[in-house]
């Protein structure tokens, strides 16, 4: 008799565990791609990342200040038609060893695109940049930050990494420097990706930045590339 209540109890324990394990395995086959906004981790590091997709003014002035600040853990993505119209900062950038990602080629929404024209666009722009840099890109931020699950599983069967931010610095809306830095060192977090630009639309950023970086410091924060977050924890979406 307690025998047969055993049986039956552990019968039960593995129809439970099976079930379970079966639910977990439908829930991730049935979870929606999507992008990375930060990772989940205790240690004190930021990703700062730079977006370019026109001008020249402002580009080299924030490169100025990272040197200056000791900072060549940074991540910039760069769009195809800039990257060939300005090969030289591009250069730059790669030469001061910071990591290199792509912004697309035409600067508009990848959701309102079939497959093959986001896979034409990619292409592009990733060969143009290993044109100049001689390196393969596997991270993207898309264009106006759009996407939707199609677009991320389209970019994903590329080899991509689609990062996206978790503090927007709101540089482009030129709020004035105090307000860049102030939304930035409230906002920061173990883990985060902060958004900033180095674009001719945004002449702030290159004042603002040198008082990101220290507060950001004096909270204890270290800077890493997006490539190196991403295996400080898990990718938060």
């Amino acid at each position: 008799m307690i025998y047969m209540i055993h049986r039956r109890l552990t019968v039960l324990l593995m129809t439970g565990i099976l079930v379970f394990s079966l639910t977990m395995t439908a829930d991730a086959q049935n979870k929606e791609p999507t992008a990375i906004y930060s990772v989940d981790t205790d240690e004190k590091v930021v990703a700062l990342t730079f977006d370019i997709s026109w001008g020249n003014k402002y580009a080299h002035p924030i490169l100025d200040v990272l040197g200056e600040k000791d900072v060549y853990n940074a991540t910039f993505f760069l769009s195809g038609p800039w990257a060939l119209k300005h090969r030289e900062i591009v250069k730059r950038i790669d030469d001061m060893g910071f990591e290199i990602g792509t912004h697309g080629w035409k600067h508009q929404n990848y959701s309102q695109h079939s497959d093959e024209w986001i896979r034409q666009q990619v292409k592009k722009s990733e060969d143009a940049l290993y044109d100049i840099t001689g390196k393969r890109t596997r991270l993207i931020r898309t264009p106006n930050g759009d996407y939707n699950a199609r677009v991320v599983r389209t970019l994903q069967g590329m080899g991509y990494q689609v990062i996206q931010w978790d503090t927007d610095s709101l540089d482009w809306m030129k709020p004035g420097k105090e307000k860049i830095v102030e939304r930035v060192l409230s906002r920061a977090h173990p883990g985060d990706i902060i958004l900033l630009h180095a674009s001719d639309s945004c002449p702030q950023t290159q004042y603002a930045l040198p008082e990101i970086i220290d507060g950001l410091r004096e909270k204890g924060y270290k800077f890493v590339t997006v490539s190196e977050l991403l295996k400080k924890g898990e990718p938060q979406p």
